[in-house]
């Protein structure tokens, strides 16, 4: 099956049926980035075509079965949709989000960059992270090549950086909007190159903000933490296309690992 057949959604009256599938988790939980890509669906049909600003919270684990989404829209102005969401499991809260959609193609305006894409040698120079080596069962879905620079954890030789560098795209299909907000959290996480253990993250919170449809091809993705304090420590995310247009951008709150 691919992205967008698992993430599809149907309506039903006022609110979206939707299926958690398999093969998009990591231990049995599903990526939170998809669950939003779930969520998103429902939201923009209920309102504009894409997401463009989208903040979740977490409230439960994500597990395969039916789900339900409603959303609610809040405000509708001449470009942009404001629309809050509730994925949920059942009588059990999963996701709660708030966003705001329009149609990508009508969102202009100047354009001034002061960042550049991260360096990276060609794909086929970079280091395959896939299940055979090991990798959580959501890395069955894409091809996630990581700079060898950054790819030592997996052999217990973290950088010291918790910083991750990669190229990365989907095996079956291109990545849309929604295909780009599980793509910001489908990296392995930045902890793992701090001499930290290398245990589950659990996000708390994540806010995607897409800036454009992306050509297809690969994404160009650089993941960085600053800082780790108070048991949190937060990821920021830059993905460009392949023309070296900046397309989303991303933020989480997670735990530190425990061990």
């Amino acid at each position: 099956m691919s992205f967008s057949s698992d993430t599809a959604v149907t309506r039903r009256g006022d609110v979206f049926d939707a299926t958690i599938h398999e093969g998009w988790d990591v231990g049995g939980n599903a990526n939170g980035g998809y669950l939003m890509a779930i969520a998103a669906r429902a939201m923009a049909a209920a309102s504009r075509p894409h997401p463009v600003a989208l903040n979740a919270h977490f409230l439960s684990p994500g597990r395969p079965g039916p789900v339900v989404c409603e959303p609610a829209v809040i405000k509708t102005g001449k470009r942009f949709s404001t629309v809050r969401g509730s994925l949920r499991s059942g009588d059990r809260p999963v996701v709660e989000l708030l966003g705001s959609f329009a149609e990508l193609g009508e969102v202009e305006g100047p354009v001034r960059v002061d960042a550049t894409p991260p360096e990276l040698p060609d794909p086929d120079d970079c280091v395959s992270f896939s299940p055979e080596a090991g990798s959580p069962t959501l890395m069955s879905r894409f091809d996630l090549r990581l700079h060898p620079e950054d790819a030592g954890f997996a052999r217990g030789e973290p950088t010291g950086r918790p910083l991750f560098r990669g190229w990365l795209r989907f095996r079956d299909e291109p990545i849309d909007a929604f295909g780009l907000i599980l793509a910001a959290d489908a990296f392995p996480p930045t902890v793992f190159n701090a001499n930290l253990p290398i245990a589950w993250t659990p996000t708390v919170e994540m806010t995607a903000h897409v800036r454009g449809l992306p050509a297809p091809g690969w994404l160009r993705c650089r993941f960085t933490t600053r800082f780790i304090t108070g048991g949190m420590l937060e990821e920021d995310g830059e993905l460009w296309d392949e023309t070296g247009r900046l397309v989303a951008q991303s933020r989480q709150l997670a735990l530190t690992p425990r061990g």
